[in-house]
């Protein structure tokens, strides 16, 4: 299925130029990354200087198409006859490399355009990286661009790359052409991106295509996703990113990429990045980087912290079957790293196989009797290469083991050399997961090879190969499940919603506060159930409502300004009479007084207590973050919420299955569990309570934040209730 662009989807970005582009064509990017005519625009005899390091690149990597320096000031480039200018160059220019100072990238992109060149890598830097008039220089050029039918990389980048034999393009000033394989990489930040493909190259792993991104001002990762999902020669891709662009059409592509291939991130700036200080529970749990790990995590795409963690993790995926389950074997000649991976086992959510009584005997059969037959498998520092072989070949037997990890500690009597290759004697042909660990000081990524674009996976420490296994062994399970579809959500009262959303507004006031009244009442008119609830004024009221919706009655503080009523004694429960409640409203009116916030109070509620037996308390709120628009957060709830700090949060518009993907990530999702005779919490009802809040936050974005506390989950069966809530319109 073809992987199109809704670009109009979401408000612009800070980049909004970017934000607003179509997606590329696969048509478009083959011209960019499989070209036949490539020009050099500013290409210099100079080889230490870029434009000449760009063009020798081209010529010494065995490019398959033509290529033309461009130089005013120079007969020829490195023996080739060069060209005062792009529109100078017989034929056609399928892509333009441009090296000129940035005043001078106008004139010659214009050149371009004239030129029909179907594309440019502007490689020079001076645009929106620089300030307000670099970017007004950006707009301009990104204008240009567009106008003229081209598609552009940069500016500000290292430039691209394409490993295919068939092209052999190295349109790029790093200093080192990688290895060709089978990883995509794209990368934000030039001179990590250069560094990346180097660290690729020590570890013995191709790299298929590389892009590095510079400025995003037209060509973004949403289309370097969607064209690297369709190539044949990509298995795995890698991005690290700084910042996005259209995070909604980053969210929609990639939740369609993550099921073909997978996509692993490296993000810079998560701990600044969204910063802000918010009076809303939601707001303050939901820290920095909570839009951008719920993105991620929605879309299927692996987060990692670390660039060892992203070529760990790449390997495995890109050399080795997807991981069957959570079950591993290992094997060792030492106990020490074997118990430092049964320990990260834990750490990681995988689980130690259970071997088997014949796989014991088996292993039993030729292992000294020292050794452990257990998992971890020890076979002490004896171990002899044929050892290595029937015990990784015993475990793979196992139809309890999903995976394997091999580790091997350099003794006085045996070589690295001869145990590789009995490993790789012992996988050949298994369907199983097998991952290495020779902890030498460069491991033994060469010894592994296994053929046909496969090898075992080679690590230095355990705890590293056990993080791999464990992001690959996520993805395989996110691929397994369904994909998930916009949820059919009935009932939604969304014309009654926007009348009382406009009348508390005007009452609330510009960046104002609605009162819990207000906001049950939304949760109503989006099919969630609320309790019925009173507003009243004075002492006679209260008594008088808490007779008729029924006793005993919770008295609760109602007010635009104070919005943690417990603070100050705004919250009065179990009152067993009338009488008990009419005095409950005049005390609390006195204390009020007393703290001088007297004015603070506008009126109270009344609602009747509701039963708490067998209920979960849970919170369902929505903070907007700067750049990655609403996020919604569920969690364990109560006045205790932001000590427990529990919660999950997730991105609108949301699938059918992003509340379990939520829910999932509850350490405390165990209470919604039957426990000790209570019966299994209204998983259902929750579930729907969270598509139709995300409805409503979608629906009225003069929300700013939003939460109810509690959501009182019932027993099975019986739905859930929205007790209290409170609102910001901005």
């Amino acid at each position: 299925m073809p992987i199109t662009s809704t670009a109009a989807a979401s408000a612009p970005a800070p980049d909004a130029i970017a934000a607003e582009a179509p997606l590329a064509t696969s048509a478009e990017l083959r011209h960019l990354m499989a070209p036949r005519r490539v020009a050099v625009i500013g290409a210099s005899r100079d080889r230490q200087k870029i434009g000449g390091a760009i063009f020798h690149n081209l010529l010494d990597c065995g490019f398959t198409g033509a290529v033309f320096p461009v130089n005013p000031k120079a007969e020829a480039v490195a023996g080739v006859l060069a060209y005062p200018t792009v529109a100078d160059i017989p034929g056609a220019v399928d892509l333009a490399v441009v090296v000129v100072p940035a005043a001078a990238v106008m004139a010659v992109v214009a050149e371009c355009a004239a030129k029909k060149v179907s594309s440019v890598v502007v490689i020079s830097a001076g645009f929106a990286e620089t300030g307000e008039a670099g970017r007004a220089l950006q707009n301009r050029l990104t204008a240009l661009v567009r106008s003229s039918g081209m598609r552009m990389i940069g500016p500000n980048c290292v430039g691209i790359l394409n490993t295919d034999p068939a092209v052999s393009l190295n349109a790029s000033f790093a200093a080192r052409a990688p290895l060709a394989g089978r990883i995509a990489m794209a990368s934000q930040s030039g001179a990590l991106g250069v560094a990346l493909l180097d660290q690729a190259k020590a570890m013995g792993l191709g790299v298929a295509q590389f892009v590095s991104l510079g400025n995003r001002a037209d060509i973004s990762s949403n289309d370097l996703l969607a064209y690297w999902a369709a190539d044949e020669r990509t298995d795995v891709i890698l991005l690290y990113l700084e910042s996005f662009g259209n995070t909604r059409n980053f969210a929609r592509i990639a939740r369609q990429v993550t099921r073909i291939k997978p996509v692993v991130a490296l993000r810079g700036g998560r701990s600044s990045a969204g910063a802000r200080a918010a009076a809303s529970h939601t707001g303050s749990l939901a820290g920095p980087s909570a839009g951008l790990d719920a993105l991620l995590r929605q879309t299927g795409v692996l987060q990692v912290d670390s660039i060892e963690d992203m070529f760990g993790v790449s390997q495995v995926m890109a050399y080795q079957p997807p991981p069957r389950g959570r079950r591993l074997a290992i094997v060792t000649n030492a106990g020490g790293p074997g118990i430092l991976a049964a320990d990260a086992c834990a750490v990681q959510g995988l689980r130690l196989a259970t071997l088997s009584p014949a796989t014991r005997t088996r292993l039993a059969g030729f292992l000294p009797p020292e050794a452990s037959t257990q998992n971890p498998v020890d076979m002490i520092a004896s171990a002899t290469p044929e050892a290595y072989r029937q015990a990784v070949e015993a475990v793979l037997a196992d139809e309890g083991v999903d995976s394997v990890l091999m580790i091997f500690i350099e003794p006085l009597v045996t070589r690295p050399e001869p145990v590789a290759e009995a490993i790789r004697t012992a996988v050949a042909g298994t369907d199983k997961t097998v991952l290495a660990c020779f902890m030498m000081a460069r491991g033994a990524p060469e010894l592994l090879r296994l053929g046909e674009g496969r090898r075992v996976p080679s690590f230095i420490f355990p705890e590293d190969a056990i993080r791999a296994l464990a992001l690959a062994t996520a993805h395989a399970e996110r691929t397994a499940r369904p994909a998930g579809h916009a949820p059919e959500l009935a009932g939604l009262d969304r014309a009654a919603a926007r009348r009382r959303l406009a009348a508390a507004r005007e009452a609330a006031g510009p960046d104002g506060w609605l009162t819990p009244d207000e906001v049950l009442g939304l949760m109503a008119d989006y099919g969630i159930a609320a309790l019925p609830t009173a507003v009243v004024s004075s002492a006679e009221e209260a008594a008088a409502a808490a007779a008729r919706l029924g006793l005993p009655a919770a008295l609760k503080l109602r007010s635009r300004v104070l919005t943690h009523k417990t603070d100050v004694g705004g919250v009065r429960l179990r009152l067993g009479s009338a009488e008990e409640v009419a005095t409950a409203y005049r005390d609390m009116a006195a204390q009020l007084a007393e703290l001088g916030q007297g004015a603070a109070m506008d009126g109270a509620l009344v609602q009747p207590m509701q039963s708490m037996d067998q209920s979960r308390e849970l919170i369902l709120g929505m903070s907007r973050d700067p750049q990655f628009g609403p996020v919604l957060m569920l969690g364990l709830g109560g006045v205790q919420v932001e000590i427990l700090r529990d919660v999950a949060f997730a991105l609108p518009p949301l699938l059918d299955t992003d509340p379990d993907l939520m829910l999932e990530t509850l350490k405390g999702k165990a209470i919604l569990a039957p426990w000790r005779g209570w019966p299994a919490a209204d998983l259902p009802a929750l579930r729907d309570a969270v598509l139709r809040f995300a409805a409503l936050v979608e629906d009225l974005p003069e929300l700013t934040e939003i939460e109810v506390n509690p959501l009182l989950v019932l027993p099975e069966g019986r739905g859930v209730m929205a007790l209290d809530g409170r609102a910001k319109v901005g």
